[in-house]
């Protein structure tokens, strides 16, 4: 019989932030999201953003960039603005198309006071990218 597998130390990439990151994902208002261009190359780019539930939320014209590339590659990471005390996510962005889940629509409406599902073009769709934390790199945790 193995022995069982130990729960992921205070400092794990894998262990979920303390109460002081999940303070800066209530609060800051900017991100930078980390897409790979079909040629191999980054495409960064700032959002607006919300964390619920381990998850990262972005609201994205349907036909932008960042949202062509993860529909071809969906591996992404996520960063606070902040550099000298870093939160970056990494995980796999998941394309939702509405309707869009009402806690979602409601957190951006309390952080930004927008409407995440208005388009802002004529004729453009929203989406929704949904990215699960697989991984974060954090002051002290970064490898």
């Amino acid at each position: 019989m193995s022995d069982p597998v130990p729960p992921p130390s205070p400092l794990s990439p894998l262990s979920p932030p303390g109460p002081a990151v999940r303070d800066r994902l209530a609060q800051e208002k900017n991100a930078w999201l980390c897409t790979v261009r079909p040629d191999g190359s980054p495409h960064v780019t700032p959002v607006w953003f919300v964390f619920l539930q381990g998850s990262w939320w972005v609201g994205a014209d349907g036909g932008s960039v960042k949202v062509r590339n993860v529909e071809k590659f969906s591996r992404v990471s996520l960063t606070l603005e902040d550099g000298r005390f870093p939160v970056v996510a990494e995980g796999e962005a998941v394309l939702h198309r509405g309707p869009f889940p009402e806690r979602i629509t409601g957190a951006f409406a309390a952080k930004y006071g927008w409407d995440v599902s208005a388009p802002r073009r004529k004729g453009g769709d929203r989406v929704l990218l949904e990215v699960p934390v697989r991984r974060w790199l954090l002051a002290g945790v970064a490898q």
